[in-house]
């Protein structure tokens, strides 16, 4: 994979996760989002609605607000990670419990259309569509049109129909204004 990836002056469209359950959740996940659409290289083009989940692996926490957003960028796949980890630094992360509790955890899931396996980043994200805190909310932003668009359908309707996920609809936001409810 070449880190030039997308030519100079090409945006690509990527989705990243967030999650939070320490401190303001709600509000980590807003300047998350906030850090992220504020970069020069990178435009936010679509928030999922915020779900509480139940935390996975580690399960002795709060329970998680999760989303997915949908960016595009000009940025290649390695520089917006580690973008994403410097703004978690930001906003006070500590990793000190594999799969334990959070101020924030930003991951890029899908990035343009690209397969890569390194040491650093694996997309897709090896792990997503084995997690309903992911693809119910990845449902809410992803393209018609991308690939994984049906697979990632079908899990999402999966996970809320068995209602065993652990995952409900917390809460849906006009992401530009930083919190305002819509009318659903």
């Amino acid at each position: 994979m070449d880190e030039q990836f997308p030519p100079e002056g090409v945006w690509a469209e990527a989705y990243i996760a967030l999650g939070s359950n320490m401190g303001e959740r709600e509000q980590l996940l807003m300047e998350a989002i906030a850090l992220i659409d504020s970069h020069p290289h990178i435009e936010a083009s679509r928030v999922s609605g915020i779900y509480e989940t139940d935390p996975i692996g580690y399960t002795d926490q709060p329970p998680f607000l999760n989303m997915v957003m949908a960016v595009r960028t000009t940025l290649p796949p390695l520089v917006l990670l580690r973008l994403l980890l410097s703004f978690e630094q930001k906003l006070g992360r500590v990793r000190h419990i594999r799969w334990g509790p959070r101020t924030i955890d930003l991951d890029l899931l899908l990035y343009h259309n690209v397969i890569m396996d390194q040491e650093e980043l694996t997309l897709p994200h090896p792990r997503m569509l084995e997690r309903s805190f992911v693809l119910v909310p990845l449902h809410d932003v992803i393209e018609q049109m991308h690939p994984l668009q049906e697979q990632v359908k079908a899990a999402s309707e999966a996970a809320l129909h068995d209602g065993k996920e652990g995952i409900t609809l917390w809460k849906t936001i006009n992401w530009r204004s930083a919190s305002e409810p819509l009318e659903s």
